[in-house]
């Protein structure tokens, strides 16, 4: 698959969210779902990426399936900023921290940005450890999305799950180099 093609795909759930939004009974809360999922997904196949490395040569296509799942998050920001908050910055200030599950989105978010800044090849070299911080985005976008439901259904199960077995993976792969640089000293 080449990665021309991974950007088309990557951009038909926008071509979706344009069309569907329209039948939406409440357009700003199907936005919010639709970009908040999407950017969630993207996330998520990001991350599968490097347990997948051994099997599959899917390496490059990383940092594209990173940069939508940033595409996605700013969309679903910008849905709060522009159609929820018309732009007034008090209106945002005050609702992220007021409402705990806002303020670990926007924290998620940040880290989003910062990981997109610094993923072109110049940057990266210098801040790739900081991009474990993707972990932790991880673990922060679960939480917003599960404080976002009124209920926890089968869907907040599932990213529960999934995020504990990412995180599995990463700490075996960090435990297994940490034995190996052991054994080898």
């Amino acid at each position: 698959m080449k990665k021309t093609l991974l950007v088309f795909i990557s951009l038909t759930p926008l071509l979706y969210l344009a069309y569907s939004v329209q039948n939406a009974n409440d357009p700003i809360k199907y936005i919010y779902t639709f970009t908040g999922l999407s950017s969630m997904g993207f996330l998520f196949a990001s991350l599968c990426i490097s347990p997948l490395k051994k099997i599959y040569n899917l390496m490059v296509y990383r940092k594209i399936l990173g940069l939508f799942a940033l595409f996605y998050a700013f969309l679903h920001f910008a849905n709060f900023f522009v159609l929820d908050a018309q732009f007034d910055i008090s209106f945002v200030l005050k609702e992220t921290l007021d409402k705990p599950f806002i303020y670990l989105g926007m924290l998620a978010f940040l880290i989003l940005v910062f990981m997109g800044f610094t993923s072109t090849k110049k940057l990266f070299a210098k801040f790739h450890k900081w991009h474990k911080l993707v972990y932790i985005a991880l673990i922060l976008v679960v939480i917003h999305e599960n404080m976002a439901q009124k209920v926890m259904g089968i869907l907040e199960y599932f990213f529960i799950a999934f995020a504990m077995i990412l995180l599995g993976f990463r700490l075996q792969r960090k435990w297994l180099s940490k034995k190996q640089t052991h054994v080898a000293s």
